[in-house]
C-alpha cells in the first residue's frame, strides 16, 4: 500500500491516491509524530479497515510505534 504522496512538478499532475490521511502516534513521555500520504483503498474497505492499514504500515516503518496512543487520524476524499 503506498502511504506518500508524489509530488507534482511544472503542470503535470501525477497520480495520487483518492483519499489523504494524517495519523499522530504518541508514546506518552517519550516521542509523538505525525504521518501523512495518499492511497486508494479497495471499494469494499471500510473507514476502520483504511485506519488499521495506515497504522499497521506507519508501525511496521517505525517498530518502536507498534502500541503508540492515536492522538489523531483524519481521511478525506483527495480532491477539492
Amino acid at each position: 500500500m503506498p502511504t506518500h504522496t508524489q509530488k507534482t512538478t511544472g503542470t503535470a499532475v501525477q497520480a495520487q491516491g483518492s483519499h489523504c490521511w494524517v495519523l499522530t502516534l504518541e508514546l506518552p513521555g517519550r516521542m509523538s509524530t505525525t504521518s501523512h500520504g495518499a492511497f486508494t483503498p479497495p471499494s469494499n474497505w471500510t473507514r476502520y479497515d483504511a485506519f488499521m492499514a495506515i497504522k499497521d504500515e506507519v508501525a511496521r516503518q517505525n517498530p518502536e510505534l507498534t502500541n503508540a496512543n492515536v492522538v489523531f487520524f483524519s481521511i478525506e476524499p483527495n480532491q477539492l
